[in-house]
């Protein structure tokens, strides 16, 4: 991925399909993929994501299956019919949930990547104590990166401040997608772990998700451009 259009994702966290496809717009060739999630698949449904593949842009679909095996299985299987190239299931789901989902892809034609998701960006060490988890944010993300790898996902979804770490202890041989990337002077919004592009990058992240930065923008081309430069 030497081009750093390759490794730009930007969230369409938007209500609708035509803000969604006017911030695809604006940003042009700066950005190939683009992130569904919630907020967005919630109010625009399936025919959103055929619209952006049809358009020949890359969709990570970000919906953090999370359920029993089966179910998640047969999510993924539809999710693979729109032709999206990621989806995301919780990696805390557990090992058999984890298979179930890679299993399916694999034996779809689209065969999505499967990346596990460890610990909200969201989050810190505190909501993490409340929540019953012991340790520290890194070690609940390596031991959740290490359950999604070794049960076959093709990477994770983790902050760049992890990432490092993510590396040394599994290798390079795997996706490590970071949400929580914030350009210098952004602010952080509801985000608690956050890196600039360029960190990002540096820590060892194949792909940066950003939303508001760009989305909010008055030119989300301008924007969007400006982070390549940081990462390129």
């Amino acid at each position: 991925m030497r081009d750093a259009r390759e490794r730009l994702i930007v969230a369409l966290d938007v209500s609708s399909a035509a803000a969604a496809h006017k911030i695809v717009a604006a940003v042009g060739d700066s950005a190939r993929y683009y992130k569904v999630g919630l907020q967005l698949y919630t109010a625009e449904g399936p025919q959103l994501v055929r619209d952006l593949v049809a358009s020949g842009r890359q969709v990570f679909l970000d919906l953090k299956f999370h359920d029993i095996p089966n179910t998640v299985a047969t999510a993924v299987k539809e999710a693979a019919k729109l032709s999206v190239s990621m989806l995301t299931v919780h990696a805390a789901g557990g090992g058999r949930m984890l298979q179930a989902a890679v299993e399916a892809a694999r034996n779809t034609n689209a065969s999505p990547m499967i990346l596990g998701v460890t610990v909200l960006t969201s989050l810190d060490a505190r909501d993490l104590e409340h929540a019953g988890v012991r340790g520290t944010v890194v070690d609940q993300v390596s031991r959740l990166a290490a359950l999604a790898i070794s049960n076959g996902c093709h990477g994770v979804v983790a902050s760049a401040q992890e990432a490092g770490t993510l590396r040394a202890e599994l290798g390079d041989d795997f996706l490590i997608v970071t949400p929580g990337v914030r350009p210098p002077g952004s602010g952080h919004g509801d985000q608690a772990r956050v890196v600039t592009p360029a960190e990002a990058i540096a820590s060892g992240a194949s792909y940066i998700v950003v939303g508001r930065p760009i989305t909010e923008a008055t030119d989300p081309g301008a924007e969007a451009r400006e982070i390549l430069a940081q990462i390129g």
